[in-house]
């Protein structure tokens, strides 16, 4: 007891202050390991060596958060609708761990203030706050385990941010919203996906939207799925302010 009021008063000591704070504050406890969670801020552009020499990032703790928002996002959902289908049960999930309802939450909670990157690259820009926010659920297992993480996500995040009624009406399928539209005007319309490498990187992937041959518009992703929605969504934008009277 005394080594971590010792602990805690050295803590307040020093930059790590205010992030303490907060984490205290967003998850109604007091974190034990905070260089779990300051790791977990740090985007890959921003990477800085530790004592061993080794690069630090939070790549690895998001690895890991994906994974356990994934399982406590379908336990959630799985108890809070036991009257719908495995279909549904997908298609709300995926709705609540896409990366522009991570990036929304990482805003509402106040994550976005303390991330730590350095990189004006357009696509990983998209991904900083969701990912960031995944790392923060994996820093947190390790550190107060899966009961914990498990509470924090349904009653400090889905419940508090959430409206599940709204989500279930939500289509984030753009593409399928795209075709649909192209059918009922008779338009043609053709997707045409590209992956290009940069470096030692991880691939990316441009798709360009044609109709009637004509490109209308282009979406970045890091799979071919998600460069596609990208690119239609913005499709759909600017074909809802050039000819409203079609949708």
């Amino acid at each position: 007891m005394i080594r971590t009021i010792v602990q805690q008063i050295k803590l307040f000591s020093t930059p790590g202050k205010e992030f303490y704070l907060f984490l205290k504050s967003l998850f109604g406890f007091a974190p034990s390991n905070l260089q779990l969670y300051e790791t977990a801020v740090i985007h890959r552009s921003a990477s800085r060596l530790d004592s061993q020499k080794n690069w630090v990032n939070n790549e690895r703790l998001e690895y890991l958060g994906d994974a356990i928002l994934g399982a406590v996002m379908a336990e959630f959902l799985y108890n809070r609708f036991p009257n719908q289908d495995e279909g549904f049960l997908t298609q709300m999930r995926s709705k609540l761990v896409n990366r522009s309802f991570l990036t929304e939450l990482t805003y509402q909670t106040g994550l976005n203030n303390y991330i730590k990157s350095n990189t004006n690259n357009t696509l990983e820009n998209s991904h900083i706050y969701g990912d960031a926010l995944e790392a923060l659920i994996g820093a947190l297992y390790l550190d107060k385990g899966y009961q914990v993480t498990r509470q924090f996500i349904t009653k400090k995040l889905l419940l508090k941010y959430v409206d599940l009624r709204a989500i279930q009406f939500i289509n984030t399928n753009y593409k399928s919203q795209l075709i649909e539209w192209s059918q009922k005007n008779k338009k043609e319309i053709n997707f045409e996906t590209t992956e290009h490498h940069q470096g030692d990187r991880q691939p990316n992937f441009i798709s360009v939207i044609t109709i009637d041959e004509k490109i209308i518009g282009q979406g970045k992703g890091a799979s071919k799925k998600e460069a596609q929605q990208n690119a239609s969504q913005r499709v759909i934008e600017t074909l809802r302010q050039q000819h409203p009277e079609t949708f």
